[in-house]
């Protein structure tokens, strides 16, 4: 079974960095061929995806966030990190660290739980 769980401070002020980590249990985020993915839920919104960093430890990022995001990893505590820079109050949202599978489609099989991250002075 896998298991997520993401961590990280739960408030940034305006114009820092957001920086989250994904700690995953159960799995090797070096599998082929999965893809460990940020993704977001604004107040009111809908989700988001913001990015992914793959088996083999390749990028992908939204390109609306693309300025702004850096994502990581660290393969021997098995985690993985987001960076989100110059951050405003619409950066406000529950983040999520989740697994996708891409074989036979695009399917997210597992989440963490989500983190409330607030941008505020």
């Amino acid at each position: 079974q896998v298991q997520l769980q993401e961590s990280g401070p739960g408030l940034v002020k305006p114009s820092q960095t957001l920086s989250l980590t994904c700690t995953v249990s159960g799995g090797s985020i070096t599998t082929s061929y999965y893809y460990w993915s940020w993704i977001r839920q604004p107040p009111g919104k809908g989700l988001e995806w913001m990015g992914a960093i793959a088996y083999e430890g390749s990028n992908y990022y939204s390109p609306s966030l693309k300025s702004r995001t850096s994502i990581s990893r660290d393969t021997f505590k098995n985690q993985f990190s987001l960076q989100l820079s110059s951050v405003t109050p619409e950066d406000t949202a529950v983040y999520y660290c989740a697994r996708a599978g891409v074989v036979g489609g695009i399917v997210y099989d597992y989440w963490g739980q989500g983190t409330q991250v607030t941008v505020s002075s």
